[in-house]
């Protein structure tokens, strides 16, 4: 049975104007990779309504699960929760048990819960909150998408909650191999493995050492057998190029 597809939206004017390295799809791809779900996709958008609902809408739509990351903060310009909410046609409004977490939180560190902090407690109606055990202030997963926060450590936080209830698929295998020779001189090689394991993914990856070029092979797949045969068939054919 095929595992579950997956999507990410990353939010956030500051992402696409280079302030702000995300750092969180590299850290989602891997996650679900461990968990059995296919990241299919990946789309960054500005803090702009529109843009978020019909990049949401498009992803609900065509894969089993949506994550997105940025905009759930207490500004003016977090306008994440509100545009999720309009793209799967649910009310939003401050909800009470957000409002107790973010209350609580804020006795605890002797804040005043004002307009600002309470925007975080603006939940779409039907949908499950999502614990942040970092700052407090929750996501939420509505339908298949799970809205969480765009702070890398909030973010990972998050993400844990959720892969705990998360349909598991088979993880994927890996092996990869260090070929020391130009990329160029593997193509024929490496297309020829290709060809022979359609259902593997093979792809090569260029890296410099301080002192010497070489090239990354890695093979992927669901079927440790196929994987394996097809990093042997690899070692075979570029022998002289690797090292013992």
């Amino acid at each position: 049975m095929a595992n579950p597809t997956a999507a990410m939206l990353v939010i956030g004017d500051e992402i696409l104007s280079g302030r702000t390295q995300d750092a969180n799809l590299n850290h989602l791809a891997a996650r679900l990779s461990e968990h059995g779900v296919d990241l299919e996709e990946a789309r960054i958008v500005r803090d702009v309504h529109d843009k978020i609902v019909k990049a949401v809408r498009e992803l609900s739509q065509a894969w089993d699960f949506v994550f997105t990351t940025g905009g759930i903060g207490p500004t003016h310009d977090d306008i994440t929760a509100d545009a999720v909410a309009e793209s799967l046609g649910a009310r939003i409004a401050v909800r009470e048990d957000a409002r107790a977490i973010l209350e609580q939180h804020c006795i605890s560190l002797g804040l005043e819960l004002n307009e600002g902090r309470l925007r975080m407690a603006r939940i779409p109606d039907g949908a499950s909150l999502i614990v942040n055990s970092v700052s407090a202030a929750p996501g939420f997963r509505l339908g298949n998408v799970h809205v969480m926060a765009g702070v890398p450590k909030i973010f990972r936080a998050m993400l844990d909650e959720v892969l705990k209830d998360l349909p598991r698929g088979s993880p994927m295998i890996s092996r990869s191999l260090e070929v020391y020779a130009p990329e160029s001189e593997l193509a024929g090689a490496l297309g020829k493995i290709a060809r022979k394991f359609p259902d593997l993914q093979v792809g090569s990856y260029p890296f410099r050492s301080a002192d010497r070029r070489f090239v990354n092979v890695v093979v992927r797949g669901m079927s440790e057998k196929q994987v394996l045969a097809a990093e042997a068939g690899i070692r075979r054919v570029l022998a002289p190029y690797l090292e013992d």
